[in-house]
């Protein structure tokens, strides 16, 4: 079983040796600039890392990895048009270097070559993978949709939200390490399994990403701290801060968030101070703490030795504790 750094590597070499180089240069230059900004690569290494637990020789799962990688860019290259985000992994956001109608185009294109790194697998069930990838691709477009959607819902239960969640963020990482198990020869009931700990990875991982996007550093996080407060969001830590705040400070906050202002600075202070107040990160930390036990006891159900297991778990730990 090889390291995780000798995967990040191997991911890595494959990534670079990717390159989009074709005409016309306006399509395809905003798609090598957005895989150029390099993040946390997780999706595809994770994909290689689930392949590697069933089988040493993880190349055949290359393209597959890349896929992954490729499609989970272009939703963020989409995600940040509808955003109006400034910022991705501390540079322009592909729109605000190029333009809207660039980035959709791109974004476009990038999907298709997503499915043709796909087909590229040398796998004896190709229509297995396809179908898993379908699902999540539908999935995360559900998932961007109820997110609108809850921008104009007066109330959004918490239950709602991480359902959301687990359609946006979490099924990608979820399928893609199914996929990963299912080439390094994982029966369907281990690819399950092993799917099990991706979801409720991937879950906790984004409710990771709601703390930081309020208090995290700056310097560290890569994207604007306080864009989701700017954007009135419904994240996890307002949905909790609603339901555990007495009439008052519901009414005070559900004001801060549905009141336009040019100060965007003391709207985020404010709100984080109301945070504060109800202890919402550490709610939020409890249920994040949750889905990663989930997530563990998956792989508990899955009959092979610890030591090829030992990666993941330590992985998803490390993820809990990020500040990026």
């Amino acid at each position: 079983m090889v390291t995780v750094k000798s995967l990040q590597a191997r991911y890595s070499e494959y990534h670079q040796q990717q390159q989009f180089n074709q005409e016309p240069q306006h399509l395809y230059a905003p798609v090598n600039y957005i895989l150029g900004l390099g993040g946390k690569r997780l999706r595809p290494v994770m994909l290689l890392m689930a392949c590697n637990i069933f089988r040493e020789e993880i190349d055949a799962a290359l393209p597959a990895a890349f896929a992954v990688e490729i499609f989970h860019n272009f939703t963020l290259l989409h995600d940040d048009i509808m955003d109006d985000a400034p910022l991705r992994r501390g540079h322009q956001t592909v729109h605000t270097l190029y333009d809207v109608n660039t980035g959709i185009l791109s974004g476009d294109v990038m999907l298709i070559y997503a499915y043709q790194y796909l087909g590229q697998v040398a796998y004896a069930q190709p229509q297995r993978l396809l179908e898993i990838f379908n699902a999540v691709a539908i999935g995360v477009c559900e998932g961007q949709q109820f997110d609108m959607d809850f921008e104009n819902q007066s109330t959004v239960s918490i239950e709602a939200y991480i359902n959301m969640i687990r359609l946006k963020t979490a099924v990608l990482l979820a399928g893609g390490m199914q996929m990963g198990a299912l080439i390094g020869g994982a029966s369907a009931t281990e690819a399950q399994h092993i799917y099990d700990f991706g979801l409720n990875v991937g879950i906790a991982f984004q409710l990771q990403d709601d703390i930081l996007d309020t208090f995290g550093d700056p310097a560290k996080f890569g994207k604007k701290v306080g864009g989701d407060i700017v954007q009135n969001k419904k994240t996890y830590l307002v949905l909790k801060a609603l339901e555990l705040a007495d009439s008052a400070t519901a009414a005070e906050l559900n004001s801060l968030m549905n009141t336009p202002t040019t100060d965007e600075a003391a709207k985020i202070a404010m709100v984080k101070n109301l945070f504060n107040q109800l202890q919402v990160r550490e709610a939020a930390e409890v249920v994040q703490n949750d889905y990663l036990q989930r997530a563990h006891a998956a792989l508990d159900a899955l009959n092979v030795t610890p030591d090829r297991l030992s990666n993941l778990r330590q992985l998803a730990d490390q993820l809990m504790g990020r500040e990026v």
